[in-house]
């Protein structure tokens, strides 16, 4: 036996050869390319002429001799052996039946062989005659426990959606599961099934999503390609359910129609419609209502519905009056309006007590502290809810032995705060002092003193819309029931701070606006009454100046 180098075009076909079916155009059409690549990877198998010719017989490799005359090959390598009985017949056929073709992981490991010598997916593709695709889904066993792959080369292979199953979890998973279904001497055979199946993992396709790049970098999304799914539809996946289904809400939030709304799903997936609604299939009017939805899959559907008309109203006379109009929730409910109250006027007493003020600055405060809508004056501080402060007991740190003012600075600002902390209120329920609270709070930055207001107590008391855009600037978000978003809001916020946007101090310029004009003519007139009167006032029999507590109750009122 021996190797000679010769014109494939000078070597004959044998007659007895086993495998007399053609092969396929596509099988020949991969191994043509294959030996346009590489060349005749495995020579034919041929012996010398037994009647009377001079010629070569092809044994084994009538294929490979065929289509390297195709590729152009003026030249290739043949074994050239003893002629065998039956014009090599045996031969050809046991050469055939041994043909076993090499299992997945043994042609995995060799496809890692090549690509460690700098081969591209490409290259092996044509070297192998097999798609550039089938070489990416092999090498998916890169990721496959090495222990399932030694299994695996037994013979006992997953079938191809198993193997991607597999090969998608992550390592600790697969040992992990393994230790369960890894094969024993009762049952040498793994069920692959269950093995998949204890790793699989939720995915949403990227052709359900309907929110675009923009929205899925921003949420941390990085798709993955199923290499086992059909070539010509979308195959990109993300097992981050959570994201997705968040850029989703965030899609149908900017994208709601003018009368639409983003409506909740029962535990099976189905729309929960309003009340009384009915599904509207044909004709819309300009009253219904478009609701969206996430389904099962996370895919944003839509239905139409309408809902009937209003009852209206009966007049004095039992006639009907004007329909019944349905005002929308408001951001913040009564009881949250009052918790905000709360927390700005105790948010404002400790920055009375504790920032820094300027001289200046708290003269200023007194005058607005005084400017109140509660100038009578109620206190805020204290636990009696219609009692008036008791302002004497900040006054009398201000008098001296002989009884007369005598103060250092320190005390006079001290007694400054404390008649500030008393009068100055948000309560929303009692001694309210309007605008001039909040202006005082944003003016000593009280808003560093506000409380914690992640809780489940406030965050109830928050409209759809506010709860999901409290998620803003967080890690949070927004689910598809509402109390499962307050449920992770107030996790997300248990170790941290949140501060509605609606309790901060600084109010809105158009309210200070309107505040200021609605006071400008009172000012004016008081600027007149003030030329017109004395410069100095008459004491009273006790050497006192007359009492003013009736002009400031008759402003109060």
């Amino acid at each position: 036996m021996y190797i000679l180098k010769i014109d494939p075009r000078a070597l004959k076909e044998n007659p007895d050869r086993s495998r007399q079916t053609k092969s396929t155009p596509q099988a020949d059409a991969l191994l043509l390319a294959s030996i346009k690549a590489v060349g005749v990877v495995q020579p034919p198998v041929v012996s010398q002429e037994t009647d009377g010719g001079n010629g070569f017989i092809i044994d084994a490799g009538h294929r490979r001799t065929r289509l390297a005359i195709k590729a152009g090959l003026e030249e290739i390598a043949v074994v050239v052996d003893e002629a065998a009985s039956g014009n090599g017949a045996m031969r050809s056929l046991a050469e055939n039946i041994g043909h076993e073709p090499l299992n997945p992981v043994d042609l995995w490991r060799a496809i890692e062989r090549l690509a460690g010598l700098d081969w591209s997916d490409e290259a092996i593709a044509v070297a192998l005659a097999l798609p550039s695709r089938r070489i990416k889904q092999l090498r998916l066993l890169a990721t496959v426990l090495p222990a399932m792959l030694d299994h695996m080369a037994k013979g006992d292979l997953p079938n191809e959606q198993q193997l991607r199953t597999i090969a998608a979890a992550a390592i600790d998973e697969q040992k992990e599961v393994w230790k369960r279904y890894k094969p024993s001497k009762e049952s040498p055979r793994v069920d692959w099934w269950r093995v998949a199946q204890a790793l699989t993992k939720t995915r949403m396709y990227a052709r359900d999503a309907s929110f675009g790049d923009d929205l899925a970098q921003a949420y941390g999304i990085e798709w993955a390609t199923d290499l086992f799914a059909p070539e010509n539809e979308d195959s990109r996946y993300t097992t981050n359910v959570e994201a997705f289904l968040g850029a989703q809400q965030e899609w149908m939030t900017n994208n709601l129609p003018k009368k639409g709304v983003i409506a909740e799903v029962n535990d099976y997936g189905q729309i929960k419609l309003p009340p009384k609604a009915e599904r509207v299939h044909g004709k819309q009017a300009k009253s219904d209502i478009t609701a969206l939805y996430l389904d099962r899959n996370g895919k944003v559907q839509s239905v139409v519905y309408r809902l009937p008309d209003p009852k209206k109203a009966k007049g004095k006379n039992g006639s009907d009056g004007s329909d019944v109009a349905t005002r929308p929730r408001p951001d913040v409910t009564r009881k949250g309006s009052d918790m905000i109250g709360d927390f700005r006027t105790d948010a404002l007493h400790e920055a009375l007590a504790r920032s820094p003020i300027e001289d200046d600055t708290l003269m200023a405060l007194l005058v607005l502290a005084f400017a109140g809508r509660n100038i009578t004056v109620v206190s805020g501080s204290g636990d009696d809810t219609y009692g008036f402060a008791r302002m004497d007991r900040h006054a009398v740190r201000l008098i001296g032995e002989d009884g007369k003012l005598g103060f250092d600075r320190e005390t006079l600002q001290q007694a400054a705060r404390a008649v500030l902390v008393d009068v100055l209120s948000c309560r929303e329920s009692r001694s309210q002092s309007g605008i001039v609270a909040r202006i005082a709070g944003e003016a000593i930055g009280a808003d560093a003193f506000l409380p914690n207001m992640g809780t489940e107590e406030f965050l109830s008391c928050l409209s759809r819309p506010a709860l999901e855009g409290s998620c803003k600037d967080t890690s949070v978000l927004p689910r598809q029931r509402v109390k499962d978003t307050r449920a992770a809001l107030v996790e997300h916020f248990k170790e941290g701070r949140f501060v509605h946007t609606s309790a901060l101090f600084a109010p809105e310029t158009s309210e200070v606006t309107n505040w200021l004009a609605r006071y400008e003519a009172d000012t004016d007139e008081d600027l007149d009454d003030d030329v017109e009167a004395p410069i100095d006032e008459p004491a009273d029999s006790d050497g006192d100046s007359p009492s003013h507590e009736g002009e400031f109750r008759e402003a109060a009122e």
